[in-house]
């Protein structure tokens, strides 16, 4: 398994010794990093800190509002340092016509990618699954939105959160979700995050799903931790590692 971590989850970290957050990340034994924000920090250097701690890029989360006014700068950074997706993550609609003019535009997005050698992606929260003539928001995204264009970033705990079931939303995707979310919720009515094997999710299912269906990169995320953020990841990866999955 190619196991990442979302920088988001370590955003404070991240935010007091960002090159030493990714050391500590690869001493832990990730093999890559999705950035959320890089810090201020320039690509050249970004590059130096991926490569010395033997890190891959596996994507890059950058709001809509960057990607639309600041593309080339965006496509640029990444380009740089080693990354080939580039991920909207996040999006408020308002209504089912909302949808489709977002479609549209991410297949421009989508298009200025590919032509750069990059691919661009979408990836989902849980409200995206509100219902139109019994159609999902996000199935409309992917159906208007050309597969080379616009990949799919599921993230696992949002579609349980929305009463999906994961595995069977994958496997309707396969072949387009080169990038998972392992996210775990606790039991309870809170649905709070849990590390990833530690909750009620069924993550050997989630995982076997996402194989089949061409997963490329397993990113763990953990959006609020109650441990230290460090000791959670730390943890998702030692159960990840536990399970034995072939």
């Amino acid at each position: 398994m190619n196991i990442s971590v979302q920088l988001y989850t370590l955003r404070e970290e991240t935010g007091r010794d960002f090159a030493g957050t990714l050391e500590k990340v690869a001493k832990i034994g990730y093999k890559g990093v999705e950035f959320a924000g890089y810090g201020g920090i320039p690509a050249k250097e970004m590059r130096n800190y991926l490569d010395s701690f033997g890190l891959k890029a596996t994507g890059s989360h950058v709001m809509l509002d960057m990607l639309t006014r600041n593309l080339d700068e965006v496509i640029e950074y990444n380009l740089e340092i080693g990354n080939k997706y580039v991920i909207c993550p996040w999006k408020e609609y308002k209504g089912s016509e909302d949808y489709i003019k977002t479609a549209e535009l991410f297949n421009e997005i989508g298009c200025k990618c590919k032509d750069n050698g990059l691919k661009f992606g979408y990836h989902n929260h849980a409200h995206e699954f509100e219902s139109f003539d019994g159609e999902y928001g996000l199935d409309i995204i992917y159906k208007n939105t050309d597969p080379q264009l616009v990949v799919a970033e599921i993230d696992t705990y949002w579609i349980y959160y929305a009463g999906v079931d994961p595995v069977d939303y994958i496997r309707k995707y396969t072949g387009r979700c080169p990038l998972i979310h392992l996210k775990d919720m606790e039991a309870g009515e809170g649905k709070d995050f849990a590390e990833v094997g530690s909750g009620i999710m069924d993550m050997k299912a989630i995982i076997s799903a996402a194989k089949d269906a061409g997963c490329e990169w397993f990113i763990v995320e953990q959006d609020v931790c109650k441990k230290p953020a460090l000791e959670s990841v730390k943890i998702s990866f030692e159960n990840l590692g536990n399970m034995n999955i072939a």
